[in-house]
């Protein structure tokens, strides 16, 4: 096993918005046997608000401030031992603060999907992500965001159905 995995059992799925990290993250969690955490909605569920809603009533300085907290929280349950599979949010891995917390206590898989296949399936949610909304800013965020991502431990095709993509982290070389 991979010794940050044995050390703290993590695995954290960044990517850009509409890349899969939910769907992906649910079905790495179900074949493992661990526990899966959306970051975005555990946010909402403690603050019993959407995350478009904290954005625009608090603004992002906020939101980024609620995310760290929340992340936090769930790495002391993986430092304790509890095997855990986190979905995080577009931007949660490109905080350096972030990046530094997550880095020490597990692995991270980006999901590198192209803007194409993003901004289709953003489309298919409707209009709740409050950084999509703009079609030219989306575009400079994905080009801005992707050079942090690629910071990950390994890259995973977010482009593949969301099966193929889950077998392809699960087959990654953690378990050495």
């Amino acid at each position: 096993m991979h010794l940050k995995l044995k050390r703290t059992p993590g695995i954290f799925i960044t990517g850009f918005m509409g890349s899969g990290k939910t769907t992906v993250g649910r079905i790495v969690a179900e074949r493992l046997g661990w526990e899966f955490v959306d970051l975005d909605r555990d946010i909402e569920a403690r603050e019993n608000d959407t995350v478009a809603n904290i954005f625009a009533k608090r603004g992002e300085a906020e939101f980024r401030r609620i995310e760290t907290d929340a992340i936090q929280r769930w790495l002391r349950k993986i430092e304790c031992g509890a095997p855990t599979v986190i979905a995080l949010g577009g931007g949660a891995f490109v905080q350096p603060n972030n990046y530094e917390m997550l880095g020490n206590n597990g692995i991270s898989v980006w999901l590198d999907c192209s803007l194409e296949v993003a901004e289709a399936r953003i489309a298919e949610c409707g209009d709740t992500r409050p950084l999509a909304r703009d079609k030219e800013a989306l575009r400079k965020l994905y080009n801005e965001r992707k050079v942090l991502y690629g910071r990950a431990d390994y890259r995973v095709n977010g482009d593949l159905e969301s099966d193929q993509a889950a077998g392809e982290i699960v087959n990654l070389p953690l378990w050495i």
